[in-house]
């Protein structure tokens, strides 16, 4: 009886997301009414009252608000706004070189934010009225920043990455290395989507070498020296074994404020907007996480994640079958759902049976945050297109920037059949 009310409990769950309920409001709302079905209202009030602080209390956590922190700061001192011209430095003799300067730039900017909103609304911003003047479609170019936006989850610090590092109990610095190669795997294959676009569709993307030519080295260096000791700050210390993450994310904070005062871009107001926007963020996804501990307790005390784990084992699926299915699975959470909701709905049920089949967790983790970053750009609920369209109405309509992003979507299912079919692309620099 109790495996058919975790049944029932997961139907009610996907019945109240599809009417667009708060996913932490439904996680909960369903676990409550599970386990009160089950034992009785008692049990299921305590189970509210104790679980948003064993969730809450974890010292890993407080690496969320502090890199946080460190980006919003970053973003409005203005420290990342010479990613662009820098990244023009580097390629913009080759055909595209706008475009391509756009996605490495995102690279740079997610290195000291981890969201990919910000990453897309930031470059949006500066990149697209660049690249329309240069003669780029504007669904093109409206989809490119879309695509590179995704880069910002990837990169370390990806705040996604540390939620699931915290709830799958892996090791986040682990994480974050197997997240660098996914990242420049992602920028190389979109790099190549450029440059074929351009070599077939002229129309679309200039041939011709594009780029501010007198902005020379000097002066990018000049401009992106803090976003440079910053990152040197946070990743040397992390990746050398100096500090943990949490400690990274508090010195990554430091250094940010330390540095935008140094420059003379400190204020109150920033300081106010900055934390404001941490705050705010960090208890939305601090309350999805609530919900999604009580959906792991409701799915464990009625015996569902054992009796899938029972029901695959007796399926007993190849590991290309049981990859396509999870694939399939947030590829179609992805048109509805938000990442942070889709990752934390699915894990109770998926990681025993990816521990079943000793499939690496810290592997799964990249792989993860993957499918759910092309969730950001697929129709019909892709957040980042809607940041695009938000921050470049005048450019192109939401159905011509979902034309726009769809070349990249093919490349990045690519990167996704290369990293199930070389696992070692994420464990190169993991040891693993």
């Amino acid at each position: 009886m109790s495996v058919e009310i975790g049944f029932y409990g997961l139907v009610a769950l996907l019945v109240l997301l599809a009417l667009r309920v708060p996913v932490a409001l439904a996680l909960m709302a369903v676990s409550l009414g599970g386990v009160t079905w089950m034992i009785n209202w008692d049990v299921a009030i305590g189970m509210l009252a104790g679980t948003p602080y064993d969730f809450v209390a974890k010292w890993t956590l407080s690496a969320v608000p502090m890199f946080l922190l460190m980006g919003f700061v970053s973003y409005h001192a203005g420290l990342t706004a010479g990613l662009f011209n820098a990244a023009k430095v580097v390629f913009r003799w080759l055909p595209g070189g706008l475009a391509i300067s756009s996605i490495f730039a995102s690279s740079g900017f997610a290195a000291v934010s981890g969201s990919s909103l910000a990453c897309a609304a930031a470059m949006g911003r500066i990149a697209i009225p660049e690249m329309v003047n240069s003669g780029y479609k504007p669904s093109f170019a409206c989809g490119t920043i879309a695509a590179g936006g995704t880069i910002g989850a990837l990169i370390p610090p990806s705040i996604l990455m540390i939620v699931y590092g915290v709830f799958a109990q892996v090791s986040i610095t682990q994480v974050f290395l197997g997240g660098i190669t996914i990242g420049l795997l992602t920028a190389l294959s979109y790099t190549i989507v450029i440059l074929l676009v351009s070599w077939r569709r002229p129309d679309i993307v200039p041939r011709k070498a594009e780029g501010a030519y007198d902005y020379s080295p000097a002066q990018a260096i000049r401009e992106i020296w803090p976003v440079l000791l910053l990152g040197l700050m946070v990743f040397g210390g992390l990746f050398s074994g100096f500090f943990t993450a949490t400690e990274a994310g508090a010195i990554g904070a430091a250094g940010a404020i330390i540095i935008s005062a140094v420059l003379g871009k400190l204020s109150w107001g920033l300081i106010r907007t900055s934390l404001l926007e941490t705050l705010s963020t960090t208890a939305s996804l601090l309350i999805i996480g609530v919900g999604a501990s009580m959906f792991t307790v409701f799915l464990s005390l009625s015996g569902l994640a054992g009796f899938i784990s029972q029901a695959v084992s007796g399926w007993d699926p190849t590991y290309l079958q049981l990859m396509l299915v999870v694939v399939l699975i947030y590829l179609f959470l992805g048109l509805f759902m938000e990442p942070f909701g889709a990752m934390l709905v699915t894990l109770p049920i998926l990681m025993p049976i990816f521990e079943q089949y000793d499939i690496s967790l810290i592997w799964f983790g990249v792989l993860l945050v993957k499918l759910l970053e092309i969730g950001m750009i697929t129709p019909p609920v892709g957040m980042n297109i809607f940041v695009i369209r938000g921050v470049a109405s005048q450019y192109a309509s939401l159905v011509d920037i979902f034309k726009g992003v769809s070349t990249f979507l093919v490349a990045d299912l690519v990167v996704v059949a290369l990293v199930i079919f070389f696992p070692a692309i994420v464990l190169v620099l993991t040891g693993s």
